[in-house]
């Protein structure tokens, strides 16, 4: 479970990446293509459609994490408790998402 955490972790962090570096680029090319236009006003659609997509991975996320649980629970799957590497995972997603 630990290497799946990972990985969902890492996706998270690329797409919030992506978005940062996506939402950087359409600025720059505002600024640079359309100095007098009132781009500054364009930059807050820009935000808020970020804001809405990284809410969206995070419901995607939590209901993979609840479809995983109720799995373990239909197969009667004895789990062990949470490493301290897991715990440092799950504390890290937690973190990303409450900064949504």
């Amino acid at each position: 479970m630990e290497e799946e955490v990972d990985k969902l972790e890492l996706m998270f962090q690329k797409a919030d990446s992506d978005l940062d570096y996506i939402q950087y680029r359409l600025e720059y090319e505002i600024k640079t293509n359309h100095p007098d236009s009132a781009g500054e006003a364009r930059f807050k659609p820009i935000a808020d459609e970020q804001k809405e997509i990284k809410s969206r991975i995070c419901a995607t996320f939590n209901k993979t994490m609840t479809m995983i649980q109720e799995l373990q629970k239909q197969t009667d799957l004895e789990l062990s408790p949470l490493t301290e590497e897991e715990k440092t995972a799950v504390q890290q997603l937690k973190s990303h998402m409450s900064d949504l």
